[in-house]
């Protein structure tokens, strides 16, 4: 089940702030004249010390910058399962908490960036995604009215194909492991590069090919690990309205109950490209 934080601060935030105006502007009042030594209730006391706090980190993590964990591999090498990253929320304009509604344009995604949105959902077989709403981390590849093809994990844009060289051989750590011995690739992509994974022995037809046309208000995303990634190629485009943030920094490399099956404090401050 997906716990939506901002729901909750949000509702927290407003709770606590009735509380606080409401005692405030009447209730202290009848209270002091009643009583001049009268004290606040306890509710009254926890709601000014708490609405203060919650509305700092709901600001902050609604206009500033917002955590996330990285749940699975699809962006390996670049991102491992268990790295901590901070998200930039004000490199896309600034949005509404829980409704996601973009109130100031500050700029949008370009080709390269590694993005976090809200998972738009399959439309197979007509049935409700279950894990729509839910957070991902991709890379951005196609910008509105981009014409996008894949064949074998070779991208073009717009007729124009990205450039590939070899990199070398992934050796993986702890839960990153089951990748080891995946070729790694630099990808070049114009005015920027990275690197993805591709595994040996995938049989040609079984990868996601094919020919996509981005609509106006979307975007392609991509995992950099290309063949265990669930992305634009299987279940559709990012509407705009579903970003959420640019990727900075990994700040923790911890996986497992106090970080029993991996910690990499090598990760820490890796600025993510």
């Amino acid at each position: 089940m997906k716990i939506d934080f901002a729901l909750i601060l949000t509702l927290l935030a407003l709770f606590t702030g009735l509380i606080w105006l409401a005692d405030k502007f009447v209730f202290e009042k009848r209270r002091l004249a009643a009583d001049a030594a009268a004290t606040d209730p306890v509710l009254v006391e926890y709601a000014k010390s708490l609405f203060p706090v919650i509305f700092l980190v709901l600001a902050l993590r609604s206009f500033i910058a917002e955590p996330f964990r990285i749940p699975s591999g699809s962006m390996m090498p670049n991102l491992l399962i268990g790295d901590f990253i901070l998200v930039n929320k004000f490199s896309y304009g600034i949005r509404l908490p829980v409704i996601n509604t973009k109130i100031v344009e500050v700029g949008e995604p370009v080709r390269g960036d590694v993005f976090v949105f809200r998972y738009p959902g399959s439309k197979e077989l007509g049935k409700e995604d279950p894990a729509a709403g839910t957070d991902y981390i991709k890379r951005v590849i196609g910008l509105p009215g981009d014409t996008i093809s894949v064949e074998e994990n070779r991208v073009s844009v717009n007729g124009v194909p990205f450039g590939y060289a070899e990199a070398g051989v992934y050796v993986g750590k702890g839960v990153s492991s089951e990748m080891t011995g995946s070729r790694i690739y630099t990808e070049s992509l114009p005015g920027k590069s990275h690197t993805m994974l591709e595994m040996d022995g995938v049989p040609l037809g079984y990868r996601n090919n094919g020919t996509w046309v981005v609509p106006q208000g979307h975007y392609f995303a991509m995992g950099d690990n290309r063949d265990r990634s669930a992305d634009s190629r299987e279940w559709g485009f990012v509407p705009q309205q579903n970003v959420v943030g640019k990727a900075m920094v990994i700040w923790l490399n911890c996986s497992g109950w106090f970080c029993t099956d991996s910690f990499e404090p090598s990760r820490i401050g890796t600025k993510i490209d």
